[in-house]
């Protein structure tokens, strides 16, 4: 199989959320057919390494196979959450563009005209 190193925006979508020091970011990959590889690639370890400068301490990926989607809670990421922190994103509504920029494996015709270079 050809496949392709792309960021995960190039194949998926994600909406983040917080509550407390606590944000959710869910991903949703634009085809069902690439669920179960991005379920290989996007662990719990790898997010938690993302989001490690932050001062995450933890990171659970919830499946959500009937919607080919995840859910990933990342606990002690938003610097305190909004009433707690000076960032500027206290709601943590950025993090989700983090999440985006981890790379994946995909087969090439799933990532048209986003290669990475």
């Amino acid at each position: 199989m050809d496949e392709i190193e792309v960021p995960l925006h190039a194949v998926a979508h994600s909406r983040a959320g917080d509550k407390g020091n606590r944000s959710n970011l869910s991903l949703i990959p634009y085809d069902a057919a690439l669920y179960p590889i991005l379920a290989e690639q996007v662990t719990e370890a790898r997010v938690l390494a993302l989001f490690a400068h932050r001062g995450a301490t933890r990171c659970t990926r919830y499946d959500l196979p009937l919607l080919q989607a995840f859910n990933f809670v990342v606990d002690d990421v938003l610097e305190g959450g909004v009433n707690g922190s000076l960032n500027l994103d206290g709601h943590g509504k950025t993090q989700s563009f983090r999440l985006l920029s981890l790379t994946v494996r995909v087969p090439r015709a799933f990532a048209q005209g986003h290669a990475m270079p």
